[in-house]
């Protein structure tokens, strides 16, 4: 599905993708759509199928069934081609640990059979801000600098749509900044950007999300629209130890969720009614609620409520 209000031109078209790896259906009947020069998140619980389903939009494995395009071409018959067109930056860190940045940006510029070597490298590391750091061992650089140099390689070629696999995981806030505001620059170029995250900040930086639990797609759009769609009600609990009445407050009817948030509790559910009730015995003192708007992860910890995991 696409995200509301999106009538660019498609970068990802894909409808009833299904892939299954012995008798584990990882990805479940998954369509989406992606304009182009969008950055669109992929979000989900771990072993829900985000990598598969990257990996089968980039030519890299072919689905059991479903069809669709991706810039243009089909997923099946064209995969070659696709492979051409497009950035994939895998989630573990794939370069060479005894090569410099240079050496393997120039690596890569070779892999790919890019004219303008010289000049591509030096253009990727002036951007990303690695110059001065040219001649160092990637195996002596932190983690995001070595996102950094991923980076730079995974755009080397002047692919049309990148596909980002859990990018800043491990690396430290100021690093993910950085990184974020590479990925805009890209996107206001004309890149598509379809990113897989953990981190609630960065799917809120992307223009709209796709929330996929366990093969299946549970949720699309905005994260206005989808906080919108899943019409949590949320209240915040504070006081001594109210964080640990979690486990006995998610077991009452009426309650979808209840997790806390640092020495607060958020407390949802879709029926305000129910959920007002849960809560009475609990709105004494040392205790006090107050009702709040719900947050993405408040959202995405709904939803995988609703889903089943697939390996159990």
């Amino acid at each position: 599905m696409i995200a509301p209000g999106a009538t660019a031109e498609l970068a990802i078209d894909v409808q009833g993708l299904n892939k299954s790896f012995g008798d584990k259906h990882v990805v479940k009947d998954f369509s989406i759509q992606v304009p182009r020069g969008r950055i669109t998140g992929f979000l989900g619980p771990n072993g829900s199928g985000k990598t598969t389903t990257l990996r089968m939009l980039c030519g890299l494995l072919t689905p059991d069934s479903g069809t669709g395009k991706c810039l243009g071409l089909d997923i099946v018959e064209q995969s070659d081609a696709i492979k051409l067109r497009v950035g994939y930056m895998t989630q573990k860190f794939s370069l060479y640990d005894d090569l410099t940045i240079e050496e393997n940006l120039m690596f890569m510029a070779r892999v790919h059979g890019l004219d303008r070597r010289q000049e591509r490298v030096k253009d990727a590391l002036g951007r990303l801000g690695l110059y001065e750091r040219r001649k160092q061992l990637a195996g002596k650089l932190s983690g995001g600098w070595k996102q950094r140099m991923a980076l730079a390689a995974t755009t080397l070629h002047e692919p049309e749509l990148l596909l980002l696999d859990e990018p800043t995981a491990g690396v430290d806030p100021q690093a993910r900044r950085q990184f974020w505001d590479e990925i805009h620059a890209l996107s206001a170029a004309g890149l598509t950007v379809l990113v897989s995250t953990h981190y609630m900040d960065e799917a809120e930086r992307c223009h709209d999300i796709a929330y996929i639990a366990y093969g299946q797609l549970m949720a699309r759009g905005t994260a206005d629209a989808i906080l919108k769609e899943v019409g949590l009600v949320t209240w915040q609990g504070e006081g001594p130890g109210v964080d640990r009445l979690s486990p006995e407050i998610a077991k009452l009817a009426g309650v979808e969720a209840a997790a806390p948030f640092g020495i607060t509790l958020h407390v949802s559910g879709t029926d305000e009614i129910a959920l007002d009730a849960a809560l009475q015995p609990y709105r004494r003192a040392p205790f006090s609620w107050t009702q709040t708007e719900p947050t993405l992860e408040d959202a995405f910890i709904h939803l995988m409520g609703r889903s089943e995991d697939n390996f159990r």
